[in-house]
């Protein structure tokens, strides 16, 4: 354990330790934060209600500004002017199996507690709920193929897993079982750091310790920049344009039956002109509100509509949602979502919600459901299965790119960091491939004044 010798009597300033200012009530609420990311209370060896002594703030403070935010300070001794502070990594064994108990089936209590302890480190690493779910059940269905707990873990048994489901009627793909194996490659290092103690455990009650079972030997390589189905591809413009007629079709369609749903019908067709015209992903184009759309002062002509702001943007591993804001391009998509909004909208009746698309119930429309309304009108027009709602953002990226919009403008208006990254969406024509070899041969071979070509 790491330990840092630090003056702790009130009010006199820390020797060695940062200068970070604050209030003894912040100093409270964060160990009480922190305490309830490792899943449990404050430790009550750290008091900061005791009446002749305290610890000061910048004590309980020194992991979060000295940059150690994922330990906690526990223990503290009295009796002397420098006292010494343990830090304890959150997850560590000490703070999820109590001391002192003996378990009567010792084996899954231990495995149970790594998962929690791993649980707590993935937590003040500020990962989310649903990434540290997928990991902890990841490596609860590794140890039930393998039948063994992590002390009797070997490599073989890693090659053995992914090739299990590498073979079959449904295997995994090159990239589904590389995220597996990297899950399992952090699990095997959070077990394996002797900061955390859990190879004194298992050495002490086992008689084995935990080891790396994912290493570069046995996993997958990522050797190209695009790991997807081949299938996947955008939508030929042919394509793209019967799907969006057969979207208007079926509002009059359903309003010729007289059946219900022509509202709901004409605002799918609109989101899917929207997801296409400003190349969105699915969740960032179904969590819009009505207060994203904002005007473009460079294209007046659109009104209100000339930019949205996009407020949920696929977020990097453990940081939030990426914002950005996306202008029109095209004005036949501008056309659509200004009608929705002032013509379609109002009539379901929940003019005080703030989502851009709601149901007849009032609520936000879901991923499922647009998800199930595009495999309709695919079937129903004989599309290929592969292309799903995401084709459409790879078509934006192609046709874009195919009239001339420079590379930089694609990559910020669709929210990839790299060129790179937008260069796999893209998918151009043999039309645009031509175009371009006749204008650099037109450029390469200039004719002189005097009639010869140079």
């Amino acid at each position: 354990m790491r330990e840092h010798r630090l003056s702790l009597f009130q009010g006199e300033p820390l020797t060695g330790s940062c200068s970070r200012q604050s209030s003894r009530n912040r100093c409270e609420k964060s160990v009480a934060a922190h305490a309830r990311a490792v899943g449990g209370p404050p430790d009550r060896r750290v008091s900061t209600q005791s009446p002749a002594f305290w610890l000061p703030l910048e004590a309980l403070l020194f992991t979060f500004c000295c940059g150690w935010c994922n330990n906690v300070v526990v223990g503290l001794g009295r009796g002397s002017d420098a006292r010494a502070v343990r830090v304890v990594p959150a997850g560590a064994a000490s703070e999820t199996l109590a001391e002192g108990v003996i378990h009567l089936d010792p084996e899954p209590s231990v495995f149970n507690a790594m998962l929690q302890g791993w649980a707590a480190q993935m937590a003040s690493r500020g990962l989310k709920r649903t990434t540290m779910q997928s990991a902890l059940w990841l490596v609860r269905r590794f140890a039930a193929y393998t039948n063994d707990y992590p002390w009797h873990w070997q490599p073989a048994d890693v090659d053995e897993f992914c090739g299990w489901l590498s073979s079959g009627k449904q295997p995994r793909a090159v990239s589904t079982l590389r995220g597996y194996q990297i899950q399992l490659s952090l699990f095997c290092e959070y077990v394996c750091d002797p900061r955390y103690g859990w190879l004194a455990i298992c050495q002490e009650r086992f008689g084995s310790q935990p080891q790396q079972v994912c290493t570069e030997q046995n996993r997958a390589q990522h050797v190209d920049n695009y790991e997807g189905d081949p299938g996947r591809r955008p939508l030929t413009p042919e394509e793209l344009q019967a799907f969006f007629d057969y979207a208007d079709e079926e509002v009059e369609r359903i309003r010729q039956h007289g059946r219900k749903g022509a509202l709901a019908a004409f605002r799918d067709a609109a989101l899917f002109k929207v997801v296409y015209g400003w190349g969105l992903r699915r969740r960032e184009a179904i969590m819009l509100d009505l207060a994203d759309l904002h005007p473009n002062p460079t294209a007046d002509r659109f009104g209100r509509y000339g930019a949205l702001h996009v407020r949920w943007g696929k977020a990097k591993r453990g940081g939030a949602p990426r914002r950005r804001t996306v202008l029109a391009v095209f004005d036949w998509a501008v056309e659509a979502l200004q009608q929705y909004v002032e013509e379609v909208r109002p009539a379901f009746g929940f003019t005080e919600h703030s989502a851009l698309w709601v149901t007849e119930r009032g609520s936000r429309l879901s991923a499922r459901a647009v998800d199930e309304r595009f495999a309709t009108y695919r079937q129903a027009l004989q599309f290929p299965p592969m292309l799903d709602l995401h084709s459409l953002r790879h078509s934006y990226v192609t046709h874009l790119v195919e009239a001339g919009f420079p590379e930089r403008f694609v990559t910020d208006q669709v929210g990839h960091s790299w060129g790179s990254t937008t260069a796999i969406y893209c998918s151009v024509s043999d039309d645009y491939k031509n175009r371009i070899l006749a204008k650099a041969v037109a450029g390469a071979f200039r004719s002189s004044p005097d009639g010869n070509v140079s």
